[in-house]
């Protein structure tokens, strides 16, 4: 796994396990790595992971079966979708919107390559 400087290491793993969990590589009640599995997997110290899986039980997309590890909430697909729409419309649209209105990208341009990149 390639990290990068913007954000934190911990939330760029809860973000992979997120579109796995998205793109359906894991599966509702799935079992997800272990702590040190995923640790050694992604080349990571344990603390990192379990910085990860603490985020990931706290905000409902996994849970842990004591003694069995941790498994996908039935509840992480819709979890992780509204995260990420709140994540991007808090944030990331802000500097994008300013971008467009800098380079003079109308709303019309916006709509109808938005729609282009659908029909790909």
């Amino acid at each position: 796994m390639n990290f990068n400087d913007n954000k934190a290491i911990y939330l760029q793993i809860a973000d992979r396990i997120g579109d796995d969990v998205l793109n359906g590589h894991l599966q509702t009640d799935g079992k997800i790595p272990s702590v040190r599995e995923m640790a050694a997997e992604i080349e990571v110290n344990a603390n990192t992971v379990a910085r990860t899986y603490e985020y990931l039980q706290q905000s409902g997309v996994i849970y842990t079966k004591r003694g069995l590890g941790y498994f996908v909430s039935a509840d992480a697909r819709d979890i992780i979708v509204r995260m990420r729409r709140q994540q991007l419309m808090q944030g990331e649209m802000d500097y994008f919107f300013g971008q467009l209105r800098a380079v003079g990208i109308t709303p019309d341009d916006l709509r109808d390559s938005y729609q282009q990149f659908l029909t790909k």
